[in-house]
């Protein structure tokens, strides 16, 4: 009799937890999914109906390199470089509330999408060292759950506002802060189920910002890297309101080149960064070899890093993609003062500065927003 009330008791438990879990599905706002080379919100293609100067702007996901919305530094000896200039000290939850505050006026510009990261960015901008400890990864390859639960505030805002994030795991300078190839795995593994257990469904998987520099563990490199997208792959398949599904996953790779057949043929949609791309020309044709490599088939081709501007100039980067019907994303490094750019702590979220303007202006014009 006891054995059964147990059995009963827990099965109870189950189903309690499983509806839970369907009814915090249920309320989530936004989804993210892909119909040929256009992405579509909740069904419906981004920017609908939309066309620029000729170009086909409907299907697109514009978007900014924002990696640093849930940064913080482990290692004593550096955390004090990242000092706010009014309060003397770095503050990793203050950097997260005005990231959330920040939100919605990008969203008022017609921005899409963004790029945030476990293992964050340089917080340099570029950097050849890096003894900051930057990562969301215990070194086995459990979650920090400090991390997380600034995770959870930004993409739950952006559920609510309608937005897309691509959620990068793993960043060179920092990946050596796991263990083991297992550490990786184990990582990927807990990313994926934590998305996945919080219902969200605005989410795209970056497995690693470009793949191809510097990586510590070999499965993060270009030759290996494919197995950790059809891991997210087959990891993510679960049932959503009856019907299955799975999170969308890709990697990207370095400026100025161009994803490989392995990548191509495991990854849901593909990307690209600009950085080191000095002539618009050669951003239209890396998408126009995107489609040529072997593996290619009609999926979306998305540049979310390119530190090129020129946004007043009649050519550009970001022209240059959209020209090839490829979405582009705005990196702007900036300095560690508070004043400038979007990855260098302490970061000033807002709209501030005559180049965020200028960017953020040509997105509104682009997308009719």
């Amino acid at each position: 009799m006891r054995k059964r009330m147990i059995g009963q008791t827990l099965s109870s438990i189950l189903l309690l937890a499983s509806a839970a879990a369907v009814a915090g599905t249920a309320q989530r706002s936004t989804e993210v999914s892909i119909h040929g080379d256009a992405f579509y919100i909740n069904g419906k293609p981004t920017y609908a109906g939309r066309e620029w100067k000729g170009k086909k702007i409907e299907g697109l996901l514009i978007n900014a390199r924002l990696v640093q919305g849930i940064f913080d530094d482990l290692n004593p000896q550096t955390v004090g470089r990242w000092a706010y200039p009014d309060t003397g000290r770095w503050d990793p939850d203050r950097n997260t509330r005005e990231f959330v505050a920040a939100m919605p006026e990008w969203r008022r510009h017609g921005l899409l999408c963004f790029t945030i990261n476990l293992q964050g960015g340089s917080p340099q901008g570029y950097s050849r060292q890096q003894p900051w400890h930057n990562s969301a990864f215990k070194p086995d390859g459990s979650l920090r759950p400090e991390y997380m639960a600034r995770l959870e505030k930004i993409l739950d805002r952006a559920d609510a506002l309608g937005m897309v994030v691509i959620l990068g795991l793993f960043y060179f300078g920092q990946d050596q802060r796991l263990a083991d190839e297992g550490a990786v795995l184990r990582a990927t593994d807990a990313a994926v189920d934590w998305v996945l257990d919080h219902g969200y469904r605005h989410v795209l998987i970056e497995v690693n910002n470009e793949c191809n520099v510097h990586y510590d563990h070999a499965i993060l490199r270009p030759d290996r890297v494919h197995e950790l997208i059809e891991r997210v792959k087959q990891r993510s398949v679960r049932a959503f309101a009856g019907s299955q599904s799975r999170l969308l996953v890709s990697t990207s790779y370095g400026g100025n080149t161009v994803p490989k057949e392995n990548v191509v043929r495991a990854a849901d949609f593909l990307l690209m960064h600009g950085n080191g791309v000095n002539r618009p020309e050669r951003i239209a044709e890396m998408v126009r070899q995107c489609r040529q490599v072997p593996g290619y088939r009609p999926m979306p081709i998305l540049f979310n890093e390119d530190d090129h501007f020129d946004f007043d100039r009649p050519t550009n980067n970001f022209l240059a993609a959209i020209g090839e019907y490829a979405s582009w994303g705005y990196f702007d490094p900036g300095k560690s003062n508070y004043s400038d750019g979007y990855q260098c702590p302490p970061v000033n979220w807002q709209i501030n500065t005559p180049r965020k303007k200028a960017f953020f202006a040509l997105v509104k014009e682009i997308t009719g927003q």
